[in-house]
């Protein structure tokens, strides 16, 4: 998704377009990984320092709900990504950087085929683990 497709989804289901909201978007798109609402207003407190978590969470939550955003949760918080447009897939997870990998199979196939009497409307599937570049940099490895 690109800036201005989500721009169009907020206007289409009627909520006004902002700086705010724009620079949250910019932020999504420049990183290209999952954010924690604190790394969203890390970024943001330059343009705006007073601004709160509320206003934060508020947007994300309307984010998230419009499908501009996907959210996951991790050691406790929650943390969100610019939403993927393309079919359906799933994503290998670092937790060290928050960067995405697309897995392009689906693992629900082999671990249940097509199940008799239940008809599947969703699901949700991630690995987490360290990419290669928090790995081997022993940046972010344990001791």
């Amino acid at each position: 998704m690109d800036l201005k497709e989500a721009l169009a989804i907020l206007k289409k289901n009627g909520y006004k377009y902002t700086d705010k909201r724009e620079l949250m978007l910019h932020i999504f798109l420049k990183e290209g990984r999952y954010l924690t609402a604190k790394e969203v207003l890390d970024h943001m407190q330059q343009d705006y320092p007073g601004l709160s978590f509320d206003t934060i969470y508020r947007n994300l939550s309307l984010f998230e709900r419009l499908g501009i955003i996907e959210g996951t949760e991790w050691d406790g918080e929650r943390r969100y990504r610019i939403h993927c447009k393309s079919d359906h897939h799933h994503h290998l997870i670092c937790t060290e950087c928050g960067k995405t990998k697309t897995l392009h199979v689906c693992p629900m196939n082999a671990i249940l085929g097509k199940p008799q009497d239940f008809e599947i409307t969703g699901h949700k599937f991630e690995i987490y683990g360290r990419c290669a570049e928090c790995g081997e940099s022993g940046k972010h490895a344990q001791v």
